[in-house]
């Protein structure tokens, strides 16, 4: 069988792109004389389409998109589709859509089969919207037995403490209905070392079962989550006959007749792959949002100086305005930094001094402030003056403001609300400080943009003379690991001391996290591309007493 496999980027809600996308994808199937077309799950509407789900007339425009691509495929009377899309489940109790596989041929819905494990955990909520399938079964198709599924029906594997999250396995039920070809279609978002965890999964389903099998996923942005694709054609002996670009569309036509030789599968290094994750966030959460420009706080600082480089590889040079508002705190040598950077980079940057400003806060506040000696609210007031600066720029010029802050600062509250938090895009935010200075060597591997001097120099919010940032916090690596036992394996105080940890630096840690929901809440979304990032998949309460 020709399989046409269509690795898309939906725009969620955007049925009417969407749906050309789709057509796109069922011409190219033809010219390539292919059998079957197969799409990612819920491609109709994108993913996560979230409460756009609640709408009725919003699932009306999915049934009559749906509808439209019935009848297109009578142009294509030899070809059938595979596509995922929301439908309702006609019944009087229960949630009321199901998450369905369609396949479509001539005219006609041959077949569908709805999801029937629904995630719950991290970023997914689909029991908010979706009812499970209690069943499910195979379809005949040009001489295959078709065993379709969607998403996490493949997932059904043991978790960290060795049970099996869910009560049935929908791939080996379908082995057991006489299934002869495997296809999930997918929307399974991006996090660091997923792709070597989904490869060994389908291969372990296509080894187990000796089937081929068809992985198709989504690839792209959407809000905080990166889709990376990553599509693959595994054959039953395990061999990846071919394994699609990540954070690439791609369309390509696989033939499971085929002796061609199996594709080597190489793994993307882990920080080239959260590189290109974090382009391809920005730059689809820019164009998605309708930006066409960013504007970013240039410091001379690390952070700002990785995010001006994605930033400007996601969206181009010349739609990147980066602005440097230095203080009397701030080193001669930050500014010049900041100049080099933009110039290697060929950045528009703009210097505003900020003395003034601050200036004039002190003597508005000076009555208020009477007998009080000058302290961390003083510095906070000059990140927030830069963050006025950068908003007045996104107002007067429509730019986008990304915000440079990475995880290791968000998790302790080292950042200031309504200051270096302001923007529309938390760029770095799920990057803990120790990568981003591996990111910044993997940039200055490619091409050498950041300056020695930003890489080399210890890190420095420079509120107030001489500050470093480990005059607050811990050394990064001591404290980047901490945070990555507790908020990633969820490891309380005393587990993370067992380790090796000095009892004193965790509970300060651990403790300052929990102190900080409240900031986190109110930052911008940020790119996700951990296990476990802050925001949607991460709930934890603001107003509350406990201790771990």
């Amino acid at each position: 069988m020709r399989i046409t496999m269509a690795q898309l980027n939906p725009v969620v809600g955007d049925i009417e792109g969407n749906i050309a996308r789709v057509l796109d994808a069922l011409h190219i199937a033809i010219a390539e004389d292919a059998d079957l077309v197969v799409l990612p799950e819920l491609i109709v509407t994108g993913y996560p389409p979230k409460d756009l789900l609640e709408m009725p007339a919003f699932i009306k425009q999915v049934g009559k998109a749906l509808e439209r691509i019935v009848e297109a495929s009578k142009e294509f009377p030899s070809l059938g589709v595979i596509l995922g899309a929301p439908t309702p489940t006609d019944l009087p109790e229960g949630k009321p859509l199901f998450n369905t596989a369609f396949l479509v041929s001539n005219g006609e819905i041959l077949f569908r089969q709805s999801k029937m494990l629904l995630p719950t955990y991290d970023v997914f909520d689909e029991l908010r919207y979706f009812r499970a399938a209690v069943d499910n079964d195979v379809v005949s198709f040009k001489g295959e037995m078709l065993g379709l599924s969607v998403c996490e029906d493949a997932w059904n594997e043991p978790d960290p403490w060795n049970k099996r999250p869910y009560p049935c396995d929908p791939i080996e039920m379908l082995v057991k209905k006489g299934a002869t070809l495997l296809i999930n279609i997918s929307a399974s978002p991006f996090s660091l070392g997923k792709e070597e965890v989904r490869y060994k999964l389908i291969r372990e389903h296509a080894t187990s079962h000796k089937l081929d099998f068809v992985f198709v996923n989504q690839v792209g942005g959407n809000d905080d989550l990166v889709f990376d694709g990553g599509s693959l054609y595994v054959d039953k002996t395990g061999a990846a006959r071919h394994v699609f670009p990540s954070f690439e569309e791609t369309v390509v036509t696989v033939d499971t007749s085929s002796e061609d030789a199996p594709q080597r599968y190489d793994f993307e290094e882990p920080i080239e792959s959260i590189y290109r994750a974090l382009v391809l966030g920005t730059r689809d959460y820019v164009r998605k949002c309708g930006f066409s420009k960013v504007v970013i706080g240039l410091s001379g600082g690390i952070d700002s100086a990785v995010t001006a480089v994605i930033a400007a590889e996601a969206v181009g040079r010349e739609n990147v305005v980066v602005l440097a508002m230095p203080s009397p705190y701030s080193l001669p040598e930050s500014l010049d930094d900041a100049k080099t950077l933009a110039n290697n980079l060929g950045l528009t940057l703009d210097v505003i001094e900020i003395s003034d400003v601050m200036t004039a806060y002190d003597k508005a506040l000076s009555s208020a402030f009477v007998g009080k000696e000058p302290d961390v609210t003083e510095e906070n007031i000059q990140a927030r003056i830069r963050g006025n600066l950068l908003m007045a720029y996104s107002n007067k010029f429509g730019y986008l403001p990304l915000s440079t802050g990475n995880k290791s600062e968000l998790a302790v509250g080292y950042c200031t609300l309504y200051g270096d938090m302001s923007g529309g895009l938390a760029v770095i935010s799920d990057v803990p400080k120790t990568m981003v200075f591996k990111l910044a060597g993997y940039v200055n591997s490619k091409r050498k943009v950041i300056p020695k001097r930003i890489v080399e120099r210890a890190p420095s919010a420079e509120l107030k003379p001489n500050q470093k940032d480990e005059d607050t916090l811990p050394p990064y690596h001591i404290l980047d690991r901490i945070l990555e036992l507790h908020i990633d394996q969820h490891q309380s105080s005393d587990e993370i001391v067992a380790t090796g940890f000095d009892k004193r630096t965790v509970n300060w840690v651990v403790e300052t996290v929990r102190k900080n929901e409240y900031k986190r809440k109110q930052a911008p979304p940020g790119l996700k591309v951990t296990s476990k990032a802050f925001g949607s998949g991460r709930r934890m309460p603001n107003a509350a007493r406990y201790a771990l």
